[in-house]
C-alpha cells in the first residue's frame, strides 16, 4: 500500500507521476534524453545501465520495467539481463560498457566513489566524454527514480514477463508520449 494516496492500479512511478504530472514532464523529459536521445551508446546499454542500478537500489519495478525494454533493444532475454545484473564482469558485453557499469555502480554508491582509474579505464577502451557523462548522469537520475518509487511505497506487478511483454511498447513510445493509464 502506497505511503501517501496515488491514483489506483497504476505500478511503480506511473502513480506518483499521475499524481503530479507537473513533476512528470522534466522527469520525463530527463529520462527521454538520456535514454532515447542521440547518442553513441546504444539505447539498449543506456537501458541496461539504468536496469543494473535499479537491481543495485534493490528497485523491482525499475529494474524489471528498464530491464524489459533493454531485453528488446538488445534483442537477448531475462537471463541474460539478470547476468549482467548479478556479474556484468562475466557477460558478454563490451569491455566498453563493462567499464561504464563499474562507472554506475560507484555513482550508486556515491558520486565521490567514481574513481580516476576508473575514468582512464573507461576511456582506454573507448568511452567518449559524452557516454561517461551520461553513464554518471543515468546511474545518478536512476538513483533518484528508484527512490521515488520506493519511497513512496509503490506497489509492482510482481510476475516479471509482464515487464518484458511491456517493453516493446515503452520502447516505441518514449518517455514524453506514453500514456500513464496504460
Amino acid at each position: 500500500m502506497p505511503h501517501i494516496n496515488l491514483p489506483e492500479g497504476l505500478p511503480g512511478i506511473r502513480g506518483p507521476m499521475a499524481s503530479r504530472p507537473e513533476t512528470a514532464k522534466p522527469l520525463n523529459a530527463l529520462a527521454e534524453v538520456l535514454l532515447r536521445s542521440d547518442n553513441s551508446l546504444s539505447r539498449g546499454e543506456r537501458e541496461l545501465i539504468a536496469t543494473y542500478v535499479s537491481s543495485l537500489n534493490d528497485c523491482f519495478f525499475c529494474q524489471n520495467a528498464h530491464g524489459g525494454i533493454a531485453q528488446h533493444y538488445l534483442q537477448c532475454d531475462m537471463p541474460f539481463i539478470d547476468a549482467v545484473k548479478n556479474d556484468f564482469e562475466t557477460t558478454p558485453i563490451s569491455a566498453k560498457l563493462k567499464a561504464l557499469l563499474a562507472i554506475a555502480g560507484s555513482v550508486q554508491k556515491g558520486g565521490k566513489q567514481v574513481t580516476a582509474e576508473q575514468i582512464s579505464r573507461a576511456k582506454l577502451l573507448g568511452a567518449t566524454d559524452v557516454e561517461i557523462h551520461d553513464t554518471v548522469l543515468i546511474a545518478a537520475a536512476f538513483c533518484m527514480f528508484n527512490r521515488y518509487v520506493d519511497g513512496l511505497g509503490t506497489w509492482a506487478p510482481e510476475d516479471r514477463e509482464i515487464y518484458v511483454k511491456r517493453g516493446p511498447r515503452r520502447a516505441e513510445e518514449g518517455y514524453l508520449n506514453f500514456d500513464l493509464y496504460k
